[in-house]
C-alpha cells in the first residue's frame, strides 16, 4: 500500500487527500482518482462506492451518464420541467385535433394528461412550500414596503419617492395576480 501512495509537494494541490488527521492537520498524500481521499483514508473504497452509486438501483448502463447528471443536479428537487413537458404534450395533443370528432376521440388521453398535470403541479407546490421556496403575499408586500423605505432613506424628493413606491406596488400587484392565475391553471 505504501509504495502506491505519493506525498504532495504543493500543500495547495487540489488532488490532496481531504482527510484531517487530528494531530497533524490535512493528510499529506494524493487522493485516489475518483475520490477525495488517499488509499489510507478509504479512497479506494470511496471510488468503488461512487461507481456502484452511479448505477443506483437499476442497471441502466445505456442511460448512466444522464442518470448521473440528473442525480447530482441541485435543481432536481423542482418539478417545473416535468410540468412544462406535460403541458407541451397536452398542447400537441390538442393541436392534433382537427375537429370536434377528433377532440372527443382524444378526450380520454387529454383528461389523463389534465389529471397528471394537476398531480405534478400540486406536488411541485408542496415541495416548494416545504423547501421554503415560496413567498406568501404578505412576505412580498412586506418586502415592497421595506424596499420603498430603503429608497426613501436615500431619496429626499417626495414626489419621486411616491412615483417609485407606486411603481413597486404595481409590480407586486401584477406579480401576485400572475401567481394566483398560475396556481389556478
Amino acid at each position: 500500500m505504501a509504495e502506491k501512495m505519493q506525498k504532495v509537494k504543493d500543500m495547495a494541490d487540489p488532488r490532496r487527500c481531504q482527510s484531517i488527521i487530528q494531530s497533524q492537520g490535512q493528510c499529506m498524500y494524493f487522493a485516489e482518482e475518483g475520490s477525495k481521499f488517499c488509499i489510507m483514508h478509504g479512497g479506494r473504497h470511496a471510488a468503488a462506492n461512487k461507481e456502484r452509486e452511479g448505477l443506483r438501483n437499476y442497471r441502466l448502463t445505456k442511460f448512466n451518464a444522464r442518470l448521473q447528471q440528473l442525480g447530482d443536479s441541485p435543481d432536481i428537487k423542482s418539478l417545473r420541467d416535468e410540468i412544462a413537458i406535460l403541458r407541451i404534450i397536452m398542447e400537441e395533443r390538442l393541436n392534433q385535433c382537427a375537429d370536434t370528432k377528433d377532440l372527443i376521440y382524444q378526450s380520454g388521453p387529454i383528461s389523463d394528461l389534465v389529471m397528471k398535470i394537476d398531480r405534478v403541479v400540486t406536488s411541485c407546490h408542496k415541495l416548494e412550500e416545504k423547501m421554503g421556496a415560496l413567498l406568501d403575499k404578505q412576505a412580498i408586500i412586506q418586502f415592497g414596503s421595506e424596499l420603498v423605505s430603503l429608497i426613501g432613506d436615500e431619496i429626499k424628493d417626495e414626489e419621486a419617492l411616491a412615483r417609485i413606491a407606486h411603481r413597486i406596488y404595481e409590480i407586486i400587484a401584477t406579480t401576485i395576480g400572475e401567481s394566483e392565475e398560475d396556481a389556478q391553471a
